[in-house]
């Protein structure tokens, strides 16, 4: 079916959504240009390009784009298309294109902004209207890019809200993240794991405050984990982190659930300041912070416990662990998520080590956390396929939410608010009014 703005606005009701938003192909393609090719997207992390001509590919949307460093110092993101016959100019991947981009279909050469510098034999376009001055012969860049504390965003789109106004109550989160470090400075480092999930990619955006789930999907790692722990005088914290998926309900309704405009949020807990004088690792990142900025600024810091951040269409950092979990779409049924680590500079050695386990255990491809939840998202698509009904359930606490600066609190951390606040804004973005 062709969908008109009225029938995209049935899609969603207040406390469920239809099916085909997560089935549907040509909604998908609809969400491609209206959501991907407007909003601000994560395109990576300036210390990917540290040097000039050092590019990073990766994917906006649909549309493959590359992040370079050009000779003006300044992080640059073209789309990945040589102006002459369309050929990607360069592979996916990293790497360093020099003073130049090259295209190797039929040489011709683009600075690292993207404008046009040379094509061979230029007397063969003599009385034609070929222009090197022309943008139609550069390789495009994306109509907006800014960089927010090294982490650089784009949009496809030349109007529409400032990066720090589209990014408001979750700006907090990135810079809980960058403040971690005594240098104020993050770096991505060891490695960056990748995996395709059999599903729509707003699935895996509810799920990351969808706290109703960890207890039962997640039963036998943390079953597993408790069975392990028998033979330890006292828990590993490897053990631990997977053991606390298993927290009794009562533990999920006291957590805080913060939902922001454009369909951002975060999910905080209770920090235990016992940990400081307990653990090792924190206390000597404790102490690196006090140095860096005093004891009550290192607390506040230290405070901030943010298990999963959304940034609505781009992913999820997770500022304790300092990672980036990036959310790329790929197909209405296929998502690829990659997880990049972060380095935080100046801190011990063994604050990074403590993120590099906590990648492994929970979001590698061999994880024992991990395939739970893709399991569950593949039956989510699968199930969605069936006639066993239309309406996707996003009832939990509905009503109930109270109004904040620049969104809602849920009343109760089992809240399905989240999943409201996504489709509230999944549907301003379908209709155009963001």
């Amino acid at each position: 079916m062709s969908y008109s703005n009225e029938s995209i606005a049935e899609l969603v009701r207040p406390d469920s959504v239809h099916k085909s938003v997560y089935t549907d192909p040509e909604i998908f393609q609809l969400e491609m240009d209206r959501i991907y090719g407007h909003a601000w997207i994560y395109a990576g992390h300036e210390s990917q390009v540290p040097k000039v001509g050092d590019y990073h590919t990766t994917r906006i949307g649909d549309q493959d784009v590359i992040m370079v460093r050009g000779t003006d110092g300044k992080v640059h993101v073209l789309y990945n298309r040589c102006p002459h016959k369309g050929a990607m100019v360069v592979a996916r991947g990293d790497g360093n294109a020099g003073k130049f981009f090259r295209c190797p279909y039929h040489a011709w050469t683009f600075k690292l902004d993207g404008s046009h510098l040379a094509a061979p034999i230029r007397r063969g376009f003599e009385g034609t209207s070929f222009d090197p001055s022309s943008p139609e012969f550069s390789m495009r860049a994306l109509a907006r890019v800014e960089s927010y504390r090294g982490f650089v965003f784009a949009s496809q789109a030349a109007q529409g809200p400032s990066l720090t106004d589209f990014l408001g109550g979750v700006r907090s989160s990135i810079d809980n993240l960058c403040d971690r470090s005594p240098e104020g400075e993050v770096e991505v480092a060891g490695g960056v794991f990748k995996v395709m999930q059999p599903s729509n990619w707003k699935v895996f955006y509810e799920n990351l405050h969808d706290t109703m789930h960890a207890n039962v999907t997640h039963e036998s790692s943390y079953t597993s984990a408790r069975k392990q722990a028998e033979s330890f005088d006292k828990m590993p914290l490897e053990l631990h982190i997977m053991d606390g998926n298993g927290e009794p309900y009562e533990f999920w309704e006291k957590l805080s659930l913060m939902a922001f405009d454009y369909g951002h949020g975060y999910m905080e807990g209770i920090f235990n300041p016992g940990a400081i004088e307990t653990d090792p690792v924190t206390r000597s990142h404790f102490e690196t912070l006090v140095e860096a900025y005093g004891r009550e600024r290192a607390l506040a810091i230290m405070g901030e416990n943010r298990h999963n951040t959304i940034i609505y269409g781009s992913g999820s950092p997770h500022t304790v662990f300092q990672q980036f979990r990036v959310i790329r779409p790929i197909a209405v049924d296929r998502t690829l998520v990659e997880i990049q680590t972060f380095r935080l500079k100046g801190a011990p050695e063994a604050v990074f080590k403590r993120g590099l386990m906590y990648a492994n255990l929970i979001n590698s491809p061999s994880s024992n956390v991990m395939p739970d939840d893709i399991e569950l998202y593949g039956r989510c698509q699968q199930g969605n396929m069936t006639r066993g009904g239309d309406w996707v359930s996003q009832h939990r606490y509905a009503g109930t939410d109270k109004p904040i600066e620049g969104g809602m609190t849920s009343i109760n951390g089992t809240s399905e608010l989240p999943m409201r606040n996504q489709f509230n804004a999944w549907k301003q973005y379908m209709l155009g009014q963001v």
